[in-house]
Formats: structure tokens, sequence, C-alpha cells
């Protein structure tokens, strides 16, 4: 009787919205290839509608801004004129990410209402967007935008469901049954929504300025709706006696508005990137593409690269004679090696100030001293640093660092994105921009195209990462094989790869101080070919690293940009192939859940001619162990084929040389 009365209220649903759309204006925008179509009508709302091959896939979905009490930008609308426009054009990044170019073809449409607002509508050959556009005559405050994204079946969605605003966004992907999701659950994003006998479609935004971030609810129907958090009223203080500390502050009380912004600007690009297959969703730049150009004048001081990172290893270098831990001796050692593997920087993490005082230098560290050393070594510092010390004391502590030479800063545990959070992430780009440092986000949430605009951002965490094997046992292989096709779809992901101590499933030990991965070493190694993140850390301890040659004979060369990237084979949560061109060298990383798997790669995106390949693969015991690989040489030509085998959680990387 419940699903008979649901069934009715669904059709009577659509029976009040499509009768609403009799008597509408309709317009029509199409992708350059003419395979997805976006629908707008305007009736008692603007409504849109998206088909792909003629199918629908978006059913008409409701769009309004409300401005005020009873001001609502979409209500009984009346169209003024409308624009038309292709585009079709390259974008050249700072940061090669994917590829050194990216093609920049779509066609757009512009709406414009009586009430000085409109919208922008673009529709590429993956995907489609839009945006509100606003042209008032004095500040607005925004109630409340209305987003909903209705599909025309009952989909299967990869929710990363959130507790409240206050978030790190580092989830796990639950797959679901849309109508299955209530109005009291919510997610970040992106979500990845798997439509039966049609393209997956993940759900994103891009060019988030002065505005908060989007979330969607439930609705225990076909239905998502965005909601949004309100406008800081007030927060929490820092109390460095308190657990938590300085890195949990915490909104207190949130205003019932989302905004308050200027009177001529664009809003956010609510985002639908439409993939035939996964292997599509991989290969996606439609967030880069929709971001904010270029915003600084010089870049050529931007340097990616790979970090030798301290925390997640706990600093337990041995073999010494000194006293690990956080001080001089050991960043030095840190520093050597680094050299050693021409690895272009260190990071300082938690300790090396004072908590709550960035002036106040731990003493067992001769910060002097230090930066000497890696100057005259030719390596770059990044310091770790708590968001909220670095506001109050930002431009004393962005000088200090300036005078010092440091390279970057890695800033942590902002963990909400309302208006006046997202501000601040444009505010550090800015100030780190003037001060030629690079910035990794951490704590942070999910990449909305600011790195475009701000390519010193060269990287930032939001995502369930390597850290948090240190405490927990539900990461899995599975969910590193939904990473590449959801929370990397809207940009580069700080996962921090590089465990030197890989386990099979039932030998894992979350173990804090000395940590250890799921899966195989080759698991670990394929994920620099993998994943995306123009700044990579290498997460474990320089001790293990140098007792692993062979493995830093690939980790020391593996590039952290690419001038190119092909997706050879791909199925969501189980396996993954991906290629990837830096100048003359291609790498390929190939990684698997838990299930052993043989795959045959093809080498035809090799130009003519011989190669060397340096080959990882799982040793024959990888599945009791998964320490155990075996690297090779031997001689690959374009067009060849090969047959490769992944031992449970298991991964295959290759370097590829091309012989004169």
């Amino acid at each position: 009787m419940n699903l008979l009365k649901k069934g009715i209220w669904d059709i009577l649903f659509f029976i009040i919205v499509f009768s609403s759309l009799v008597f509408a204006d309709t317009y029509e925008l199409q992708s350059p290839n003419k395979r997805i179509t976006i629908k707008i009508t305007t009736a008692d709302k603007i409504y849109y509608s998206v088909y792909h091959d003629s199918k629908p896939i978006i059913a008409p979905s409701s769009i309004s801004l409300t401005i005020g009490p009873g001001v609502v930008l979409g209500k009984n609308p009346k169209v003024k004129k409308t624009r038309t426009l292709s585009i079709d054009g390259k974008i050249i990044p700072v940061v090669r990410q994917k590829n050194a170019v990216i093609i920049n073809r779509c066609n757009e449409l512009s709406i414009f209402f009586k009430g000085n607002f409109g919208l922008v509508f673009r529709v590429y050959d993956d995907g489609a967007a839009y945006r509100f556009i606003l042209n008032m005559n004095k500040p607005i405050k925004v109630i409340n935008e209305e987003v909903n994204v209705t599909f025309a079946d009952n989909p299967y969605i990869y929710f990363p469901t959130e507790e409240s605003f206050f978030s790190h966004q580092e989830r796990l992907y639950e797959y679901i049954l849309l109508d299955s999701i209530s109005s009291e659950k919510f997610s970040s994003l992106p979500v990845l929504v798997d439509i039966k006998n049609g393209p997956k479609v993940v759900i994103a935004e891009a060019d988030i300025v002065d505005y908060p971030g989007l979330y969607l609810r439930g609705n225990k129907n076909t239905t998502l709706t965005g909601i949004f958090p309100g406008v800081a009223l007030k927060e929490d203080t820092v109390d460095l006696n308190r657990r938590g500390g300085d890195r949990s502050i915490r909104v207190l009380e949130y205003a019932d508005y989302i905004a308050v912004t200027k009177s001529k600007r664009n809003l956010p690009w609510r985002v639908l990137v439409i993939a035939d297959n996964d292997i599509d969703l991989v290969k996606s730049e439609m967030i880069f593409k929709l971001a904010k150009p270029l915003q600084l004048k010089d870049t050529s001081w931007i340097k990616p690269g790979k970090v030798a990172w301290d925390w997640w290893n706990f600093n337990n270098i041995y073999g010494v004679d000194f006293k690990a831990g956080i001080n001089t001796d050991t960043y030095q050692y840190y520093i050597d090696f680094a050299s050693t593997y021409n690895i272009e920087y260190i990071i300082l993490d938690e300790g090396w100030y004072k908590l709550g005082d960035l002036m106040a230098i731990n003493p067992n560290i001769d910060m002097e001293a230090l930066l000497a050393y890696a100057k005259k070594k030719n390596v770059g510092i990044i310091l770790w640093v708590v968001w909220k010390t670095l506001e109050d004391q930002l431009d004393a502590a962005m000088q200090k660092f300036e005078d010092w030479g440091i390279k970057g800063i890695k800033v942590d545990f902002m963990q909400r994105d309302d208006q006046r959070m997202v501000n601040y992430y444009h505010k550090v780009a800015k100030e780190a921009a003037k001060r030629k440092m690079v910035v990794d986000f951490h704590g942070s949430y999910t990449p909305k195209g600011l790195r475009r605009a701000y390519p010193n951002v060269l990287t930032r965490e939001g995502v369930c990462g390597l850290e948090h094997y240190k405490w927990k046992s539900d990461l899995s292989p599975e969910h590193e094989l939904t990473l590449p096709f959801i929370r990397m779809v809207a940009g580069p992901m700080d996962f921090t790869p590089g465990a030197m101590v890989n386990a099979q499933k039932d030998d894992f030990k979350p173990i804090y101080r000395r940590p250890m991965s799921k899966g195989t070493r080759c698991h670990q190694l394929a994920m620099y070919v993998v994943y995306e993140s123009p700044l990579q850390m290498l997460a474990d301890n320089p001790t293990l690293y140098m007792r692993e040659p062979e493995c830093m004979t690939f980790l020391a060369k593996v590039p952290t940009v690419w001038d190119e990237t092909k997706v050879l084979l791909a199925k969501v949560g189980d396996y993954i192939a991906v290629a990837r061109r830096n100048e003359q060298e291609w790498y390929v990383g190939t990684m698997t859940d838990w299930t052993p798997r043989e795959m045959e790669l093809h080498f035809d995106f090799l130009d003519k001619g011989m190669y060397t390949a340096e080959i990882y693969r799982d040793g024959v015991n990888a599945h009791r162990n998964g320490n155990d690989y075996k690297r090779i040489e031997t001689t690959i030509e374009n067009g060849q084929k090969l047959k490769i085998y992944l031992a449970p959680g298991g991964g295959w990387a290759a370097r590829f040389i091309k012989r004169n």
C-alpha cells in the first residue's frame, strides 16, 4: 500500500510539472557532437531537463534564487532576450594535471530575464552546466538557491554521506538506490550517479567564489535537492587546552541566509559530467574548463613535484646516530634523502611551531640552519599550518615565511565551506602567490576549480586517503578504485600514497605510529600514475625508502604533471589502467580491488619504435605478503599487447623510455 501511494504521488508530481510546462516557452541547446541536449522551459518556474542520445536522463528540474522576502528570481519569469555562442578553443594550463593542452569546445545559451538576472547554460560533449548571473543595483542577500536534479528513472548513486556541514569531506561512497535516500541524509560533492542502460553522471560544481558550497540531500524519490551552509554568525573560539584545540573552529550559529554578496556577479556553475563509460569519467576536465581563468601574471616560479612527508610515518627513521623526532637532525635527514633522489620538497608538519603561534619555533629546530641546509641541497621546504592561526597572524607569518625562503604552505583543518571559509581559500591563494609560495589545502572541501585561477594551489585533500590507515580498518582497495571516477573528477587529490609496509586483508592492522596500507606494494606504486596530484607525497619514512632502492628508482623518476593521458581500462570500484606521458617518457599504472585479475594491456599509445620498459609487478607471493613484488626490464614496441596479473589488492606500474 505504501509503495502504491508513493507511486501515485510520483505520478501526480510529474503530471503537475508537465502540465505547468504545456504553455511554457522552451529553449534548446545541444553539445557540439549533438549527443547531449539541455532543454530549458519557462513557465511558473524555470525548469531544465537533459537528454543523452535523445533519451531523457534528467527530468524537468526547477531552479530559482531567493534574494529577499517574496523576491524569487525564477518565479513566473519573463524572458527579455537570449544569446547563443559557440566556444571552440584551447586552454594551456600552467600546471599540467592531465594534459598539456585542454580542448575547450561547447555551445552556450544565455537567457536574460526581467528583474536584472539571467542564466547561462553550457553543453559540452561530456556534460552540461548552468549558472545564475546577477546584474542588480545594490549588494544582495541570498536567502537560498533552489537546486534540483530529478532523474528520469531510479538510478543507483555513489553517495558520500556527511554528518554535518563541519567536515573534512573525507568520505567513503555508499552505493545505494536514489529513492532510498531520505531528506535527513545529505552528501558533499561530487557524487556519481549510475543510470541503468545509460551514461554515468557526476554531479559537481565549479567556480565557487564568495559563496557557500553545495550539498545534496535525498527526498525518498528520484530528486536530489541542493542545501547550503548559512552565513557563519558565530564561531567557536580557539582554546588550545580543549580537545580539538586550534583545529575545531565550528560554526555555533548559522544565519537563515547563505550569502551576502555584490550586485553584479556570476554564481557558481552547477555541473553534470556525463560519461558514456567509466573511462570517460577519468578523462573529464569539465571542472577546470568552467573555472575562473588565470589570475596571475607571473607563473614561472610555480614548481610541481614530490614531497618527503614526515607526519604519516611518525618520523620513524632508524639506523641513525641521533634521536629521531621533530628536530634539526631528523629534518636534515629528510633533506638528504630528498636531495639524493632529486625530490623537490620536504614538509615540516605538526610540531615545528608552538600551536597557536607561528612565530614560536620548536626549540629543537634550528630553523636558520635547516633553511640554509635545504638551500645548499636544493630542496624546498613547505610548512604545515593550522588555518586559524595563519589567519590571525597572516601578514606577519607570511612575511616571515617569505624572508625564510619557504616554498609553500600546507593549510589544515578548515573543515567548512560556508561563504566566509570559501573566501579564506581565495585570500590564502592570493597571499601565497604574492610571495611565490605553492599551497596544499588539507582538512578542506573538494576542488571547485580554484587551481585554474591560482595555479600555485597545487593540490588539496578532501579525500579519504592513506592517512586513515593509521586508525581505521574500513578503507580498502575497493574504495581506492572509486576515487579516480568520483573524487578525482573534481580535481587533484592529496591522497598521500607511498606506503612501504603493505598487507593483505587478513594481515592488516591500524597502527598509528607504525602504519601500513592494505593491498600490495605495486598497488601503492601504481597510485603515482593513476592518482593526479601535482604536489605528490612520499608518505613513508626515508629509512624504508632507502632500503627499497628498486622502488625508489621508480618513485624518484615518476612525474607529478603530464602532457598526455590515456585511460586504457576502467571499471568503477574494480580496476583501472592509466597511461600518462611526460615529455618523451610514458608511465602506466594499473590497480585492482580485492579481486585478483589477469588483464591485457595494449600499447598502441606508444610512438613507433622500441621502448625499454621498467616494470614493477606483484610477486608470486603477493597474495600472501603484500610487500612481495618483482622488478623486470624488457622491450616493448608500439601496438604490442601484454598480459599482466594483479594479486588481490594488487597493482602494476611501469616506465617506458624510448630507445634511440
